[in-house]
């Protein structure tokens, strides 16, 4: 049969047509594949520059002035993690707990205190100190984390303080330094609000005793003023090792500090005597550089030997011994891993576990050279 030429060519065009529409179809996958990868990278880029923004926006010092209102410390869905952490309406039940330290993080601080959200931490300690914290920084970490959870500002528990001039950076003061004492306090203070984005503190520290004790209690009373306002819900101090002067601090104050935060080391005997006095007075007793401070007792053979026996390192068995003496300690430390381990130790004890024996306290007590 012959086909007509008109027939020959269709026939003909056939396959070109099937070339095409195979080239558009890998096209139209093409571009869909590439959106697709865009969508995703925009998405993780927006994320990062969320919880990195802390550091592009312009410090409290720029505007602290605005507000007339001595040294570092340690310085979604819903999770079981929260569970670590128990409430009761707005305040926390007292138990054991391990606070997340913001110190010396820099740029980091953002991402660190997001990780440490994440990792269970819900206990956070930070300062009015561009100096030595990234303030900010921390009001991003756990508003992101909380916002990625499904967690409320009730579930945390925001630590900060006042540092006096002579423990700030003459050149990036938080506050107008040229006004009176009570005036940078209170500067200090909304900038801590709006820093950690939020209408209240729940604990807030004199970062150390002022040179005197009259200046200390002028500090003292501008603080009693802003928790009768709803700004501040419990005070106390920090670096403060005279039980004399925090017993005088005692005494004299209208509201009474219920945090004393110091190091423990050695050189002061690991704050023996003060740690008596806080027993008798309820006040809390958290430790900073509780593992750099201790480095050859948690180096040694035998203490090595008692950590692995209970499931633990070294570091986490020093944060047991201290929550089993009643105390807190501050973690500092920028690892995953590390975080996790830390929780884990909290929530093994805040579930009843009994980790160290009293034998086992007192060996641990000996190796770190503590002289009751």
């Amino acid at each position: 049969m012959v086909v007509p030429s008109a027939s020959k060519r269709s026939l003909r065009a056939k396959p070109r047509r099937s070339r095409k529409s195979a080239i558009a179809a890998a096209i139209l996958v093409t571009v869909i594949a590439v959106s697709f990868a865009w969508l995703i990278t925009s998405s993780l880029l927006k994320r990062t520059q969320t919880i990195r923004g802390a550091k592009n926006q312009p410090h409290a010092a720029n505007t602290g002035a605005a507000l007339d209102a001595s040294h570092p410390g340690q310085g979604g869905q819903k999770t079981g993690k929260k569970d670590a952490m128990p409430l009761s309406g707005d305040n926390f039940v007292v138990k054991p707990h391990i606070m997340y330290g913001t110190a010396w993080k820099k740029d980091e601080t953002a991402d660190l205190v997001f990780e440490a959200v994440k990792a269970g931490f819900r206990f956070i300690d930070t300062a009015c100190q561009p100096k030595h914290y990234d303030e900010p920084g921390v009001g991003y970490g756990w508003k992101l984390g909380a916002d990625e959870m499904g967690l409320s500002r009730e579930d945390f528990f925001l630590q900060t303080k006042f540092t006096s001039v002579q423990g700030q950076d003459r050149n990036n003061i938080p506050y107008d330094a040229s006004l009176k004492l009570e005036s940078q306090v209170r500067q200090s203070v909304f900038a801590s609000l709006r820093n950690l984005k939020t209408d209240y503190i729940d604990s807030f520290l004199m970062h150390s005793p002022m040179e005197t004790m009259d200046d200390t209690m002028r500090v003292w009373r501008v603080l009693e003023e802003l928790v009768g306002d709803g700004k501040i819900k419990q005070l106390g101090i920090s670096n403060c090792y005279d039980p004399a002067k925090f017993y005088r601090l005692h005494q004299q104050s209208k509201i009474k500090p219920k945090v004393l935060q110091n190091r423990f080391h050695k050189e002061k005997n690991f704050d023996v005597e003060l740690r008596n006095i806080c027993r008798k007075l309820g006040v809390e007793y958290q430790s900073f550089w509780t593992l750099t401070a201790n480095r050859n007792a948690l180096g040694s053979s035998k203490w090595k030997e008692i950590a692995e026996g209970k499931g633990l390192t070294p570091q986490t068995l020093m944060y047991a011994f201290m929550m089993t003496l009643g105390h807190t300690p501050l973690s500092g430390t920028k690892s995953d891993e590390h975080m996790k381990q830390d929780v884990d130790v909290m929530q093994r004890i805040q579930n009843g576990e009994k980790i160290l024996n009293e034998e086992e306290m007192n060996q641990l007590s000996a190796l770190l050279g503590i002289e009751s």
